[in-house]
C-alpha cells in the first residue's frame, strides 16, 4: 500500500521518470513517510491503550519478576519476527520505554528488529547459501544480546528525555483513565499520540528526507568500487561508516549486497555494510535523539559500530 502510494505520487502525479535519481528519492520519501507515521500513531496509541488498561507499575512488576536473560531473549525473538526497518522500530521502542520495560531489554529489540527478519534470511539463503545466512542470523542475535548488555552497563535510563519518562504525571493520568471507562482510556491513548508525535514529527521528516537523498543519489557502483579491496584493514570500518547515512531495511539492501559481492567486495565487508544500513541509519539516529539524549545515542552508535566491524572482520577471515 505504501509503496503504491509512493509510486503514484512520484511517477503519476509528479510524472517523474521511473528509476531516475529524483524519482527514486521522491518515491522513497513518500513511501517511508506515510509508513512510519502510520506505524508511529498506531503503535503509540496501542501502547497507550495498554497502559490505560494495565498500569505501568504492573508491567514493571511482571518484567522485574523475570530473569533479565529471559526478557532480553524474548525482545530479540520479537525483533526477529517483526520486519521493521530501523526507523519503524523506534515507535515500538518508545512504547517499551513508556511501559517502563528496562532499557537493556528495549535496546535488544531495537538492535534485532531491523537486522534480522524471515524475508531477509530467505533471500540470503538464496544468494549466499544457508550456512552464511545462519551465521548472519547468529551474528545478529549475538550483537543484539551482547550489545544490549553493554549498553545497560552505562545505565541509559538517566539519558531518556523527560517527556518520555514523566513517571509521576503519567501515573496519575493512567489512574484517571482506568476509572474513566473506555472513553477515558481512548482519550489517554490519543493524548499520548499527540504529545509524542508533536515532539518528534519534524525529526522524522528530516531523517527520512536524508535517507531518501542517499537512496536516490548515491550510486551503487561507487560503493562497490571503494570497498572491493579485501587486503585493506580500513574497508570494513569504512563500510560501517558508509552505511550510516544510507537507509533501507535488511530486505531492501540485499540486492545491493548481491551486486557488491559480484564486483569482488569481500563478504564480511558487504555484511558489515548491510548491518550498518539496517540497524544504524542516520534517519533512525535523528528520530532516536528526540527520545534519548546524546550520551545514550553515542553509546548506542559506538557499541553497534564496533560490533559490526568485528563481525565484518570475522566473516572476511572465515571466507578469505
Amino acid at each position: 500500500m505504501f509503496e503504491q502510494l509512493g509510486n503514484w505520487f512520484a511517477y503519476d502525479l509528479l510524472e517523474l521518470t521511473i528509476n531516475s535519481q529524483t524519482g527514486d528519492a521522491v518515491q522513497f520519501f513518500v513511501m517511508d513517510t506515510t509508513k512510519i507515521f502510520v506505524m508511529l500513531v498506531a503503535i503509540i496509541y496501542i501502547m497507550g491503550l495498554l497502559r490505560a488498561f494495565v498500569s505501568t507499575e504492573r508491567i514493571r512488576e511482571v518484567v522485574a519478576g523475570k530473569p533479565k536473560w529471559m526478557g532480553r531473549s524474548l525482545a530479540i525473538s520479537l525483533g526477529s519476527v517483526t520486519p521493521f526497518c530501523s526507523c519503524s522500530s523506534v515507535p515500538l521502542f518508545i512504547g517499551f520505554v513508556e511501559a517502563r520495560i528496562p532499557l537493556g531489554i528495549t535496546f535488544a529489540f531495537l538492535i534485532a528488529s531491523p537486522m534480522i527478519n524471515e524475508v531477509a534470511v530467505v533471500l540470503l539463503i538464496g544468494i549466499l547459501g544457508w550456512e552464511i545466512a545462519l551465521l548472519y542470523v547468529l551474528a545478529g542475535v549475538v550483537v543484539a544480546y551482547v550489545g544490549s548488555v553493554i549498553i545497560e552497563w552505562f545505565k541509559p535510563e538517566r539519558w531518556v528525555e523527560s517527556y518520555v519518562w514523566g513517571i509521576k504525571m503519567r501515573h496519575q493520568q493512567e489512574q484517571q483513565a482506568q476509572v474513566g471507562g473506555l472513553k477515558g482510556r481512548h482519550e489517554f491513548a490519543w493524548n499520548e499520540v499527540k504529545v509524542i508525535v508533536k515532539r518528534i514529527w519534524h525529526w522524522v521528516i528530516i531523517g527520512i528526507g536524508l535517507g531518501a537523498i542517499f537512496h536516490g543519489y548515491v550510486p551503487e557502483a561507487w560503493v562497490s568500487t571503494y570497498l572491493a579491496d579485501a587486503t585493506s584493514w580500513w574497508s570494513v570500518p569504512a563500510a560501517v561508516a558508509l552505511g550510516v547515512p544510507l537507509y533501507s531495511n535488511a530486505t531492501g539492501v540485499i540486492p545491493v549486497i548481491e551486486a557488491m559481492l559480484g564486483k569482488g567486495v569481500p563478504i564480511g565487508t558487504s555484511l558489515a555494510l548491510m548491518m550498518s544500513i539496517a540497524a544504524l541509519s542516520l534517519p533512525e539516529l535523528l528520530i532516536l535523539r528526540k527520545v534519548i539524549r546524546w550520551p545514550a545515542l553515542i553509546v548506542f552508535v559506538g557499541v553497534l559500530a564496533v560490533a559490526f566491524i568485528l563481525v565484518g572482520y570475522l566473516f572476511n577471515f572465515l571466507y578469505a
